[in-house]
């Protein structure tokens, strides 16, 4: 018998999507004290499932289809908890978090295995989002005190979920970890990439990563792109491909190079308007030597410090003055500010750091001091 720890992740489907990256990332990542991990996928035919399996992770799929199979998929995950016996459940966001509940106390194993729920989101405004999720939002809340601990990835989200409601036993945050080995400045990329879109050597190109989403505020953008006609505003992210839009404004869609995209340009950019937790194209794109303007949601003023600009959200002005600002740098000031964001990200928030903490938590039970 394989006598090393398991842990069991749960989400409700593996998309692309930051949660699912920063999932994806975690169990492949190289650690100092290696153990078991299952993902379960409680939708399944995530695109991000193969590269989970490449990375050596057993991925299993259960099939929820709506409120019909909802039994069905908790006896499921009841049944892979019995038949596992990890030692830990970590779940990723709310249906997954209360589904993992449901199941762990179904599998009449509630003392052996703790619970981990994981909450990533700050000031989200649920009037946008349909009625099943800010159902099971509400019912998150009332069960906050039942998992072991409840994980946030901001500070900000922290504090917007006790506003909830939310009274854990433990709330600790473990900020989302950047490759920075993956995500680097690449000169060669930056030439390729550039010539494949057709933008010149000269051009000041923002990259800016998100789904189509109310909080992610791609209205804004499209503003912002509308205010400075010069600069060419890259989108990348589920949705984008359909953008409405100026010229200037290119919506890629989903994007598998997403290293390479930062590296093609100048300045990484975020519009979100609320919600946003930890984000992770802006950790991203410092890593890639990238200084960053974003807006005042979540945990970005703690990511960025002197790094970058944070302006109030829906605020084009404000982003295109802060965007002008790089772009007047000098060449030995761009240089410098992209030093500067790298360090950042490789002292405060590499993946190295975010997979030590989540480890901790896991294999000890102790949560990570902040």
């Amino acid at each position: 018998m394989n006598a090393a720890p398991l842990v069991l992740h749960v989400i409700a489907g593996l998309g692309v999507g930051g949660a699912e990256r920063m999932l994806a990332a975690l169990v492949a990542a190289p650690r100092a004290q290696p153990h078991r991990q299952i993902v379960v996928d409680l939708i399944g035919g995530g695109a991000l499932a193969p590269e989970i399996r490449a990375a050596g992770v057993e991925v299993r799929e259960l099939g929820l289809s709506g409120p019909l199979s909802v039994p069905r998929v908790v006896s499921a995950l009841a049944r892979i908890v019995r038949e596992t016996q990890p030692a830990g459940i970590q779940s990723w966001m709310y249906y997954a978090d209360l589904f993992s509940l449901w199941a762990l106390e179904r599998s009449g194993r509630r003392k052996a295995t703790r619970l981990y729920w994981g909450v990533r989101c700050s000031d989200m405004d649920q009037s946008r989002y349909g009625a099943t999720l800010r159902w099971t939002i509400r019912a998150c809340a009332r069960r906050a005190g039942r998992p072991d601990a409840v994980v946030a990835n901001s500070h900000a989200g922290r504090a917007f979920h006790e506003t909830l409601g939310y009274a854990p036993r433990a709330f600790p945050v473990i900020p989302n970890g950047v490759d920075t080995a993956r995500f680097r400045p690449d000169c060669a990329a930056r030439l390729r990439v550039r010539a494949d879109l057709g933008l010149g050597g000269g051009a000041f190109v923002a990259v800016h990563a998100a789904r189509v989403d109310p909080m992610k505020d791609h209205a804004t953008l499209a503003a912002l792109a509308g205010l400075r006609p010069t600069v060419v505003f890259l989108a990348a992210g589920k949705g984008t491909d359909a953008l409405a839009g100026p010229p200037n404004l290119h919506g890629l869609g989903v994007r598998a190079d997403m290293p390479a995209l930062y590296a093609a340009a100048d300045a990484v950019l975020s519009t979100s308007a609320f919600g946003e937790g930890f984000s992770n194209v802006i950790a991203e794109g410092m890593a890639a030597g990238l200084p960053a303007v974003a807006t005042d949601v979540g945990d970005a003023r703690r990511i960025v410090g002197e790094a970058g600009a944070i302006v109030p959200p829906r605020d084009p002005a404000a982003l295109a003055a802060a965007l002008d600002a790089i772009a007047a740098l000098t060449p030995d000031e761009r240089a410098e500010r992209a030093a500067a964001a790298r360090a950042r990200i490789e002292e405060r928030f590499s993946l190295a750091r975010c997979v030590a903490a989540f480890d901790a938590l896991h294999l000890s039970g102790t949560p990570p001091a902040e």
